[in-house]
């Protein structure tokens, strides 16, 4: 499965590239065609981020990713040196 950075994840905002990504708990999520999330946007949540926070206040599970293809994992950040 492919790796990308946060800062790669970011670019995947609706704004910045078409592609509307967002991750949770290291799996990056596809919701491109997801009418919920038009213009990288849904209700307070932005796409190009890990959102894995801010769910555990949202009024659903985290099932609402299953519908969705996974595209990659998100890189562990405390790693960034390495490269």
């Amino acid at each position: 499965m492919k790796s990308y950075t946060k800062q790669q994840l970011a670019l995947r905002n609706g704004q910045d590239k078409p592609d509307i990504w967002v991750a949770y708990e290291g799996t990056i999520y596809d919701l491109t065609h997801s009418r919920l999330w038009k213009n990288g946007k849904h209700y307070e949540h932005w796409a190009g981020q890990d959102l894995t926070e801010e769910l555990r206040d949202a009024p659903h599970t985290a099932n609402v990713f299953l519908k969705f293809e996974v595209v990659g994992k998100l890189e562990n950040t405390h790693d960034t040196n390495s490269r």
